[in-house]
């Protein structure tokens, strides 16, 4: 049974179903109706009391877990779960809300319920205004206005200075000193993330799949940021700035697939850490939220990414090359 939340071209149903049951919902009856919202709310409580609480994801699969994360990874005292996200975690289920909303919107149109519709249009905006003004927090925006503000605040600051200097108060004036410098420092500091952000070159794209350098797990690329976005207090417990290229490189939103570390989910990786698999992975790579976030894999055996997920990250569409050997092979064979 396929559990997803996903608009599909030319056929809009709830997922959540049995597809061969997936009938108009003009054409059911009111007790159809409520069976099928029971079971699409009760998809949404799953997730999001499995899934944002950062739970794993434990199918009913007799399958060994792999070992390996855990036994490769304690260097330098770390292991893979110190890469493990909460916040990365969030924005991919509020990435899911949005579709969820975008679903219900245009179920309950099919249902000629337009005033509910509309109500539910509303939230998803208001939604969808949120999710921008956390881009913007993230990305270029505001770092470019943080560097105006701290410009501002130096130019506050020596003014304070220079008055203090003229009232002969000059432990103000020392003090007034020292706050300059640290503001200098943290502008500078700021600029050249700014600058970060207008240059950055992935060398991954999304739905691509990885593998993890040092913990070597199975990965698959699912977000993307031209510098570390988390808070100070990850950084330092990552360890990030003994990287070589420490936070002022991409970092990367990472499903890990299941059974190669089911505790982890995602990981938010740099890209200094990130490989790609040789020879191409074309094994079958488990994970909760592949369903909402792809179509399916191309011929390479990666992931293509649905339309939503690709404007989120102002990202091209990626054509997998065709290598006509493999025709000819096939018909040899």
């Amino acid at each position: 049974m396929l559990t997803s939340a996903l608009i599909h071209p030319g056929r809009v149903v709830i997922y959540g179903t049995n597809p061969a049951s997936g009938r108009d919902p003009r054409f059911m009856s009111g007790s159809q109706v409520a069976v099928r919202s029971k079971r699409f709310s009760l998809w949404n409580y799953t997730v999001q009391s499995q899934f944002l609480k950062g739970q794993a994801y434990l199918p009913r699969s007799s399958r060994r877990v792999r070992a390996g994360c855990a036994s490769k990874g304690d260097i330098q005292g770390l292991d893979a779960r110190s890469e493990h996200s909460k916040s990365a975690n969030e924005d991919i289920l509020f990435f899911f809300f949005q579709l969820d909303m975008a679903t219900r919107v245009q179920y309950a149109l099919n249902l000629e319920q337009y005033d509910i519709a509309q109500q539910l249009r509303d939230k998803l905006n208001e939604v969808e205004n949120e999710v921008i003004r956390q881009l913007d927090f993230r990305r270029v925006s505001t770092a470019k206005s943080k560097v105006q503000d701290l410009s501002i605040h130096i130019l506050r600051l020596r003014s304070q200075m220079q008055i203090a200097i003229q009232n002969e108060n000059y432990a103000l004036a020392a003090k007034l000193r020292d706050d300059i410098s640290e503001v200098e420092a943290e502008s500078i500091a700021a600029s050249a993330k700014a600058l970060a952000y207008d240059s950055v070159q992935y060398e991954f794209r999304l739905g691509q799949k990885v593998r993890h350098k040092i913990f070597g797990y199975r990965g698959v690329i699912c977000g993307m940021d031209p510098v570390c976005c988390e808070s100070s207090s990850w950084i330092e417990t990552a360890k990030i700035n003994q990287l070589s290229r420490g936070s002022a490189q991409p970092f990367y939103q990472v499903l890990v697939d299941i059974y190669e570390d089911p505790s982890l989910l995602v990981a938010y990786v740099p890209q200094e850490n990130l490989l790609l698999p040789n020879p191409p992975d074309t094994a079958t790579f488990d994970h909760p939220y592949t369903s909402f976030l792809f179509y399916g894999t191309d011929t390479a055996g990666d992931f293509i990414p649905v339309q939503q997920l690709r404007e989120k990250y102002n990202r091209p569409r990626h054509e997998a090359s065709f290598n006509p050997d493999d025709e000819d092979d096939e018909h040899i064979a």
